[in-house]
């Protein structure tokens, strides 16, 4: 899933703007729209709204309920500016249609509004779809404003040849069609992977927590909900690393251009990696793996009254996966392992698991603090490495992903690795 921010200025065209969100949706992107105060005239706030299932906002001045973040994402706990937190959010900034006023502001770096303030804070790929009458686009001015987007990375779309808004006018000036923008914010996002930091990389990304089953219906299991890894999947595909990620039991959203791999139990979230380790060039390994199952598993279930007034359960240790995947490493992989500890002696615990696996990397939280950790939107984790420490304060999962993935970059370049220059 893909993050679209569209912006809508005024213009009759706007009414496309409406099909472009449907089908954005529809695709499986995650839109949030802002649109001007002269749009509103012509297509109101409610209409985005409701495709979309988030708040519209107009001003900078005006709160942002969801505080940035897209449908289907963690709100950051705390109220960022909106014009800088919609565009970081974002993997792509659509401006579409975009008034000639508003290509002129634009390319002048005025910051007037919430649309062109976001657009000057930008730092995601930005296509500029305009939408005018033809003596307006073909203005000397608005011809200067275009290249002037154009020369600064802007990719500003050719308007349509076709019936005007005003009757009987015709030529060039027509909003391209929804699909047609559609295809134009894919193009980027696909330019935006493709030229990224992971390009040319192969990812694995264990997510989730194992469940061991004790009889038909019952299992040993833990509170794991797979957002971490998940975030750091997403994370790696939008910097463009091919991404496969080996899921214990997560029911979140999944997102396009990633491949996932089902498993329930420790065994068989083993044999996933195994069966894929040698080909992966970073192991992320943030799912919460058992160390107990129980020796044999009833075939039924088993009943209260049989059990008696108590039930003992014989457990033996799993199977170590990250020390045995460490074994098989060859040169050239990243190992990151995960630590979810309880209390002061975490980071201890957490550089002994570094040293003692053979590993590039180990991310350690503190579940015992209130809100973060598992099954929770924001964490809170020290990322030790053999050069040291770095905390890396209370954010949403994502910031906490894109991080981890700064240092995994940092890691191959410091030895040598192979990384996008």
């Amino acid at each position: 899933m893909s993050r679209v921010l569209l912006g809508v200025t005024g213009g009759i065209a706007a009414y496309k703007a409406l099909e472009f969100t449907r089908l954005a949706t529809k695709a499986g992107h995650s839109v949030r729209v802002i649109q001007t105060a002269a749009s509103t005239r012509f297509v109101g706030t409610a209409s985005f709204a409701a495709i979309t299932g988030a708040p519209v906002l107009i001003t900078e001045w005006e709160r942002d309920p969801m505080r940035g973040a897209f449908p289907g994402d963690p709100a950051p706990a705390h109220e960022p500016l909106s014009h800088l937190q919609l565009v970081e959010s974002a993997d792509v900034f659509l401006i579409a249609p975009a008034s000639a006023n508003t290509v002129a502001k634009l390319a002048a770096g005025h910051a007037d509004n919430l649309l062109t303030a976001a657009a000057l804070a930008c730092r995601r790929p930005l296509v500029v779809a305009p939408a005018m009458n033809d003596a307006m686009f073909e203005h000397p001015a608005t011809r200067d404003n275009v290249a002037r987007l154009r020369a600064r990375g802007a990719r500003v779309l050719e308007p349509g040849v076709g019936a005007l808004g005003s009757p009987g006018e015709w030529g060039v000036g027509r909003l391209p069609e929804p699909a047609d923008l559609l295809a134009a914010v894919e193009e980027a996002l696909a330019d935006r992977a493709a030229g990224g930091d992971l390009a040319g990389l192969a990812v694995l990304v264990t997510a989730g927590g194992t469940r061991e089953p004790i009889d038909a219906v019952r299992y040993l299991g833990n509170r794991s909900s797979g957002r971490m890894g998940f975030a750091l999947a997403e994370a790696a595909a939008r910097r463009g690393a091919a991404v496969t990620v080996v899921a214990a039991n997560v029911a979140l959203a999944r997102a396009s251009g990633v491949d996932y791999v089902d498993v329930e139990t420790a065994a068989e979230l083993r044999v996933a990696c195994l069966e894929r380790f040698e080909s992966c060039d970073v192991l992320l390994m943030a799912a919460a793996v058992a160390d107990f199952r129980p020796v044999s598993a009833r075939a039924g279930k088993i009943k209260k009254d049989a059990a008696g007034e108590a039930l003992e359960l014989e457990l033996e240790r799993t199977e170590d996966v990250l020390a045995a995947l460490s074994e098989r490493r060859r040169p050239g992989q990243t190992l990151v392992g995960f630590a979810a500890e309880h209390g002061p002696a975490a980071v201890d615990y957490g550089r002994g698991k570094l040293e003692r696996k053979g590993l590039d990397a180990v991310v350690v939280n503190d579940v015992g603090a209130p809100g973060i950790g598992f099954d929770a939107p924001e964490n809170e984790v020290t990322i030790l490495t053999h050069g040291g420490e770095e905390l890396v304060p209370r954010s949403s999962k994502a910031q906490v992903a894109g991080r981890i993935l700064d240092i995994v970059l940092r890691i191959r370049s410091s030895t040598g690795m192979r990384v996008r220059t």
